[in-house]
């Protein structure tokens, strides 16, 4: 009991389907769901455009059909990935995730015709219908949809690559998740030898003992060492869907689609990671000085996460729940409305137990206008802020409720905004109330490994991904080429910092293996300044704030990111001068913590 609430750490899913993978109301939804689907695809396939402003209701009463469906698939799939994160030891989950990947890649198939048949009017035409009051708030994600279909291939093509996706693409990401269920990483415990599942061998690394993290770090090498050719060849097969599906679009970059889906300009990116690349030097010092505050010569990948000095005493559950409800207030009504509803309606999965998935999540259902948050809370300050981090995931969904559901499809990188402004809001604050210096210091290095993390690490994935798909175009990668790709990498983006790095951190990231969106990486980092941008504004406008912080949330589905930016910011996005004054915040951070520990 919490100041007169109850905040769980388990979730309810049995609210949305009761009696989880054996529950037969989740079958009949996907029973349901099938129905409704092939239904929706019957409409769309009969209907014959008439390249008339008239058939503006006809769009519309498709667009509203297509509505129910999306929400019924976005439904099952929310809580096939609850059941999988919460025990990956859940046999029937896979088969459950199937025909839920079968339900997309019909609906898709639909969306395919429809979009091709956008492409059939007129450009005034389709102008003149967009215009029509029904679809006015969909312009932007209506045109979109018709641009990018023209960009891509035939309908009858396009529609046997989604077909033949099911098994030859989304079935490899399938199988990375098998794989990783099965792997336990051997740890000795005092005289006691463990296996722990990836999600606990993962929070080790943050241990202040440095023979627990180096113990933990050779024994997940030797886990995922033993499954590097599965995962190897997982990876070498989704690339070359993805490559052979771009070749035949005649796509010759890689990025095409990763920016197309972040609604971003290549000028946008590529401006970012330059001022980045510019600015390593501050968090080289700060890698180097944390190195000499632990009693080494230089830091080795497990020593990343390590805490310098000590905070008093572990946090628990409640108390991180609290803390973030407090801070919250002092930002917005509607922010702690949402995250005490997350913690006191069972929307949270944060009990640490064997078996759970490793990470930290956000998803939503839909047809509950429910969010539920996973991750394994351990009781370290950085488990407070990933709590915040998905919070704000939930907010930025809850915000935008009321939107179209069209107009509620927002882009990773964007999405990435939302859960960093609210972690930046705890991670300030427990830097602010540090009891003591040296705890001041322990909080303002923790919030520092965000930068390192968002700045150095996801830069070596951008790196390593990039390099690896050049490569990938000429055959198949192997094993050992794949370990050189992503040390090469991290020594690039780590500025040469560390005396030991992860070469198969390739097969330890989910990321790279994600089929829903392609380059699961740069948006992170865009999020991240981006947010700071938005954080130093809040700072700046003080109270009151948060109505126009919903304001540019809510249109973060209908719009560029450079439009975004422009309209609720006033800032350019090609240009250097926002994206310097971002990570200035960042160096600001090490600098103090350059100065208080001199």
């Amino acid at each position: 009991m919490t100041k007169g609430s109850t905040f769980y750490d388990v979730w309810d899913l049995d609210v949305f389907f009761p009696g989880g993978s054996s529950s037969q109301a989740f079958l009949n939804h996907l029973h349901n769901s099938k129905e409704i689907v092939e239904e929706f695809q019957c409409k769309v396939i009969s209907w014959e455009p008439s390249n008339k402003v008239t058939d503006q209701d006809h769009i519309a009463n498709l667009i509203e059909a297509f509505q129910g469906v999306a929400k019924k698939i976005r439904q099952a799939g929310a809580f096939v990935s609850c059941l999988h994160a919460q025990n990956t030891n859940d046999k029937k989950v896979g088969a459950l995730r199937g025909q839920v990947t079968e339900l997309s890649a019909s609906l898709q198939n639909a969306l395919t015709v429809f979009d091709q048949k956008l492409t059939t009017y007129d450009e005034q035409i389709w102008k003149e219908i967009l215009k029509e009051e029904v679809l006015d708030e969909l312009q932007f994600v209506l045109d979109e949809r018709r641009l990018n279909a023209l960009e891509k291939l035939s309908q009858e093509e396009e529609t046997i690559i989604n077909a033949l996706s099911i098994d030859g693409y989304h079935g490899w990401g399938q199988l990375y998740d098998t794989i990783v269920g099965t792997i336990k990483v051997p740890f000795k415990d005092g005289s006691e030898m463990k296996e722990l599942s990836v999600g606990q061998a993962s929070n080790k690394f943050s241990n202040p003992d440095r023979l627990v993290r180096k113990a933990v770090f050779q024994g997940w090498e030797e886990s995922w060492s033993e499954k590097a050719e599965y995962l190897s060849k997982t990876l070498n097969h989704l690339a070359g869907f993805r490559l052979n599906m771009y070749k035949l679009r005649g796509w010759e970059d890689v990025l095409k689609e990763p920016l197309q889906i972040n609604r971003m300009q290549k000028q946008t990116l590529d401006t970012m990671w330059q001022v980045i690349s510019d600015a390593k030097a501050p968090f080289v010092t700060f890698l180097e000085r944390k190195a000499k505050l632990l009693g080494v010569d230089k830091l080795s990948w497990y020593d990343l996460d390590a805490p310098i000095g000590q905070v008093e005493s572990k946090v628990t559950y409640d108390e991180g729940a609290d803390f973030i409800i407090e801070h919250f207030s002092r930002f917005g009504k509607e922010m702690t409305r949402f995250a005490r509803k997350a913690f006191e309606q069972k929307w949270i999965e944060a009990e640490d137990r064997p078996g759970k998935a490793p990470g930290g999540f956000h998803t939503f259902f839909p047809e509950s206008s429910q969010s539920r948050i996973f991750m394994t809370f351990s009781g370290t300050p950085s488990n407070v802020s990933t709590l915040a981090h998905e919070l704000g995931h939930g907010f930025h969904t809850y915000a935008m409720r009321d939107q179209h559901y069209l107009n509620r499809n927002y882009a990773m990188n964007v999405a990435e905004t939302a859960s960093t402004f609210a972690e930046m809001i705890v991670a300030d604050a427990s830097v602010k109330q540090a009891k003591n210096p040296v705890e001041k210091v322990a909080l303002l290095e923790d919030k520092i490994q965000r930068s390192v993390a968002l700045l150095m690490n996801i830069h070596s994935r951008f790196l390593f991904e990039t390099r690896f798909y050049e490569e990938r175009k000429n055959g198949v990668v192997g094993t050992d080429r794949l370990n050189e790709l992503m040390k090469e990498a991290q020594q690039e983006a780590y500025g040469g910092a560390l005396a030991e790095y992860h070469p198969l951190f390739w097969a330890s990231k989910l990321h790279f293996f994600i089929t829903g969106v392609p380059f699961y990486n740069f948006p992170y980092t865009f999020g991240y300044l981006f947010s700071l941008g938005i954080y130093a504004k809040a700072q700046e406008e003080g109270e009151g704030y948060e109505e126009k912080y919903i304001a540019l949330l809510k249109d973060t589905a209908s719009m560029t990111v450079e439009e975004l930016a422009s309209k609720h910011l006033n800032v350019d996005l090609t240009q250097p001068d926002f994206w310097q004054k971002a990570v200035q915040q960042c160096i600001a951070d090490v600098e103090e913590f350059l100065s208080l520990t001199e």
